[in-house]
């Protein structure tokens, strides 16, 4: 199962990346877990200075932007 964690204080490009890696692992037919991390200091905690950040199985895929649907997919897997 993937883990999927979107660092953010929930900015609209925060809000628009969870929304796309969400899409992104349904259409791949994932099974998986989102999660939106919102605290500061948990977001810190990933070394991440700019937000929003993607994270896949604890691993820092993203950081500040947010990547066209296709890019998304093959992150994901």
């Amino acid at each position: 199962m993937k883990e999927i964690r979107i660092l953010g204080t929930g900015c609209k490009k925060c809000v628009k990346l969870f929304n796309q890696a969400e899409l992104a692992a349904k259409e791949l037919a994932l099974e998986y877990t989102i999660e939106k991390i919102t605290e500061i200091d948990k977001i810190m905690d990933y070394g991440v200075m700019m937000t929003p950040a993607l994270v896949v199985d604890g691993e820092i895929k993203v950081v500040g932007t947010v990547p066209k649907l296709e890019d998304l997919k093959k992150l994901l897997v």
